[in-house]
């Protein structure tokens, strides 16, 4: 029984990390008045870590740019916010070899209004798969998975936000401003100073 308790909670970790986009394909829950404008994915200060295949920036932003972007785009809100995210850190261990696919973002949410920082310092977000068939997953396999769960997880930090500091809950009778969705790249000019700031992911074997 006591081995039970000890595996259980892993065996929960692993049944949500299979499950990271089976909510897109639910109805929506709004979340206030959030809309998405520009995301921006850049990875300046990326690291591979442990024993890991090689995934380049390219790789990573395109991976949690469409990501973000699908998940993101389900909600039609009265107001424009915007995603700057960093990608720090990744594994991407190999079939057979001891360790944890992994990945790290900084995330800071803009108010296109107020042209301000809707969180004063980066949210780190962070991914560790230790339970995951890397036999039956392909390196793209992985990093495409790793991307959607952190994606989830930036929603449920957001969410989080909105029931603890009142976020998104600008009046229903706001004015959208013409602002089309753009991904990819940096953030606009406002948005660009040391999106990447935070510690590192650090994954030990």
């Amino acid at each position: 029984m006591r081995r039970f308790f000890v595996v259980l909670p892993l065996l929960v970790a692993l049944a949500a990390c299979g499950s990271s986009t089976r909510d897109l394909e639910e109805p929506t829950e709004p979340m206030g008045d959030f809309r998405i404008g520009h995301i921006g994915v850049v990875a300046p200060n990326l690291q591979k870590l442990l024993v890991s295949r090689d995934a380049t920036e390219e790789e990573w932003i395109a991976a949690v740019t469409t990501a973000l972007g699908d998940r993101f785009s389900r909600f039609e809100g009265d107001k424009y916010y915007h995603l700057g995210v960093s990608v720090e850190a990744y594994s991407l261990p190999p079939p057979i070899i001891p360790g944890k696919s992994a990945v790290a973002l900084n995330v800071t949410l803009w108010d296109d209004a107020a042209q301000a920082k809707m969180n004063a310092e980066p949210k780190q977000i962070q991914v560790i798969k230790v339970f995951e068939s890397r036999i039956s997953k392909n390196r793209d396999q992985q990093l495409t998975g790793l991307a959607e769960e952190a994606a989830r997880l930036v929603e449920v930090w957001m969410r989080e936000m909105q029931e603890s500091d009142g976020w998104f809950t600008g009046s229903a009778d706001a004015t959208l401003p013409a602002a089309p969705t753009v991904t990819g790249g940096a953030l606009p000019a406002a948005a660009t100073d040391q999106e990447s700031a935070g510690a590192p992911l650090s994954v030990t074997r």
